[in-house]
């Protein structure tokens, strides 16, 4: 079967993508993958062997600017044009998107030509790209149980999950390591917060058995170091965590973010965690109440995210071992998401 694999512009969209190309590759399907410039060079580097590659020319719509937005829509359009007059000669069985606007060509090709076409959601919110290429998919396949924002129509949702990398997987219900261990995923700027929040927190702690292991920007990584130092907490700061599975199953509990992948990452390998939603991302909150839903967790707004209530929080919570391992039952969910996606494509 010829499976055509589109993906946008982010690490987010590609990793999955690139999952489910192994995998059918595995299964003896001819694969080829579309996406922009961007992640170029990743997909590229993960691709199976054989695949074949192909550049879309396109980017995201979000602009302030109106001549941007409508430069982006132009762009989209050209490539929609171009891979319909593709698909004239490489008509492929199925078409898999996920997410993006440099996906939404192929998807719009495809509904041209009457292929079956099937559409990821990686949050728990839909996100724009996807809200608007539904109108052209029978099948969206979802991240999460429930999706907010799915627009009335026809459409099957199934639920799927989202592939993770292989080392996750291996880490899957690992025992918490009980250890007083404490992650802090931040590292961009919109995570700013939690080196604001959480090193006053944790000094401010009697048990000063916790180790953070604290993953910030690069600038803030001596002045972090030297605020733990001078308070007494064991920690370890640093800008860049290579083996991210390992650093999750190596604690007890995690802080970050809540984007797509990194909810599903702690449930596969089920971690509690306290979860910080960037406040102008309405599906990273979304993905935080998912979470906090499980009881693995807390979903807490930006605003609500102080120092006092994190201490009483961190307090509760290592003195209280029993209830971690709890909070990491119930957050641990099985993760099938490549066979279940790969099955529902060439059923």
């Amino acid at each position: 079967m010829k499976i055509w694999i589109a993906t946008g512009g982010t690490g987010g969209h590609v990793y999955p993508a690139l999952s489910v190309a192994q995998c059918l590759s595995t299964r003896g399907h001819r694969v080829t993958i579309s996406c922009d410039g961007r992640v170029r060079d990743m997909v590229r580097r993960g691709a199976p062997h054989g695949a074949r590659f192909v550049h879309v020319w396109a980017s995201g719509v979000g602009a302030k600017s109106r001549i941007r937005q409508m430069w982006a829509l132009t762009k989209i359009g050209v490539s929609a044009a171009a891979l319909t007059l593709r698909f004239m000669i490489f008509r492929p069985n199925r078409v898999v998107a996920f997410g993006g606007y440099a996906s939404v060509p192929a998807v719009f090709a495809a509904h041209v030509w009457g292929v079956p076409t099937f559409l990821h959601e990686q949050n728990a919110a839909i996100g724009r790209a996807n809200k608007f290429a539904m109108r052209w998919v029978k099948t969206l396949m979802t991240s999460f149980p429930n999706v907010s924002g799915v627009p009335n129509s026809t459409t099957r949702v199934v639920f799927t999950g989202l592939p993770v990398r292989g080392d996750f997987l291996l880490a899957a219900g690992s025992a918490l390591p009980g250890a007083s261990r404490l992650l802090v995923t931040g590292g961009s700027l919109g995570a700013q917060i939690l080196d604001e929040v959480v090193p006053t927190a944790v000094a401010s702690l009697k048990n000063k058995k916790i180790f953070v292991t604290h993953q910030t920007r690069p600038e803030n990584v001596e002045k972090l170091q030297r605020f733990y130092a001078d308070n007494g907490v064991r920690a370890n700061v640093l800008s860049f965590i290579h083996d991210m599975a390992g650093a999750i199953a190596g604690a007890d509990l995690v802080i970050g973010r809540s984007g797509a992948s990194t909810v599903i990452e702690l449930q596969t390998i089920g971690r509690p965690a306290i979860l910080v939603p960037l406040g102008i991302n309405p599906d990273q909150a979304a993905n935080a109440a998912s979470f906090a839903k499980t009881g693995g967790g807390f979903a807490i707004e930006q605003s609500k995210f102080t120092a006092k209530w994190l201490s009483s929080t961190l307090s509760e919570l290592f003195e209280n071992p029993s209830r971690l391992q709890k909070m990491a039952t119930k957050a641990l969910t099985p993760n099938n998401a490549v066979d279940l996606i790969c099955d529902e494509i060439t059923k």
